[in-house]
């Protein structure tokens, strides 16, 4: 890495071989579809990517064949500039050999940089039954607990995670990892909170548009039913823009997209474009009788003033920041 990137938020992705690294990468952040991840090869070496987003991130995939600890690599440089270590394991393999891998890993990486966020993976849990996803999350957290205690790290943190590339779970850990690595957090949910209070709103999320990973949200528990309802609005808005904006207007500096749909069971969807590729999404509870529709018209007046709001707050934290918006 060079200086350039060590100034970037960066996510190491570790493993052993097939155990899905490259198909998790590919579904999140190229929004390539899932079943097409079946052709893809392993990767022979270190692979780099970068996202423009609330924060720069760098996601660099490391294949799992590879030995970090020889002479010849830069190991203590590499762990020292990195905010999370994501370890992904194979659900559906015998993962005796990762859990050793792993415990070495975290216990060089914690030495070099006591900083370090440890996330793991419990990966491809699509291919097995509720009950055995429990019993090997439960394993997975024992024997690993077991080796660092025997390594004498028995104070690292450690999170784990049931993960699939099927469904929106790799997306929701992905969002949380992310959220980790954002030093203004506390004061995003701080401001989506008031935005929540002030607005009528029942949920709010802050998305990177591109990746669907949201960056922050209100301090209010996730349901994943309504993250998923928010992120695939999202796709819909975009699909429609691309359909009925033409390119003059696409390239004009305008208030930027903005989408509301009013569901059947009486919720209401908003999304009005931010900084930097993101969006802000919010669900509204509508409970009024049609002919007093008037009076969401009123509420959605508020919480475009409020939502504008919310935009400069966002911008002027940025420019404090010396982040380009």
């Amino acid at each position: 890495m060079d200086n350039q990137e060590a100034t970037n938020a960066t996510i190491l992705l570790m493993g052993l071989r097939r155990g899905g690294k490259l198909s998790i990468c590919k579904v999140v952040f190229h929004n390539m579809q899932p079943l097409d991840t079946l052709y893809l090869e392993s990767t022979s070496k270190p692979t780099l990517e970068q996202f423009l987003s609330l924060i720069d991130l760098s996601v660099m995939e490391l294949p799992g064949q590879l030995n970090y600890f020889e002479p010849t690599y830069d190991s203590e440089r590499l762990f020292s500039l990195v905010g999370a270590l994501v370890y992904v394991i194979d659900s559906q393999d015998e993962y005796l050999n990762a859990l050793t891998n792993l415990s070495m890993i975290i216990e060089y990486a914690y030495k070099v940089n006591p900083n370090i966020h440890i996330e793991v993976l419990i990966h491809k849990i699509d291919g097995l039954l509720e009950d055995y996803r429990i019993d090997a999350q439960r394993d997975i957290m024992q024997r690993t607990g077991d080796e660092l205690l025997d390594l004498g790290l028995e104070g690292v943190q450690v999170s784990f995670y049931l993960t699939s590339i099927f469904d929106h779970s790799i997306y929701e850990v992905f969002s949380r990892i992310v959220q980790k690595l954002i030093p203004e957090l506390p004061s995003l949910e701080n401001m989506l909170d008031n935005l929540v209070v002030h607005s009528s709103i029942d949920k709010v999320f802050l998305f990177d548009v591109n990746s669907k990973i949201y960056v922050a949200t209100d301090s209010s528990p996730v349901d994943i039913q309504t993250y998923e309802v928010c992120a695939e609005f999202i796709d819909i808005t975009i699909d429609l823009d691309d359909l009925y904006v033409d390119n003059e207007r696409k390239t004009a500096k305008d208030n930027g997209v903005k989408s509301i749909s009013y569901l059947l069971n009486g919720l209401v969807l908003y999304l009005k474009q931010m900084i930097r590729g993101l969006a802000l999404v919010a669900l509204i509870r509508n409970d009024d009788a049609p002919e007093e529709k008037q009076d969401m018209d009123e509420v959605l007046t508020i919480i475009d003033y409020n939502v504008s709001c919310f935009k400069q707050a966002l911008a002027k934290m940025w420019e404090a920041a010396k982040l380009p918006v």
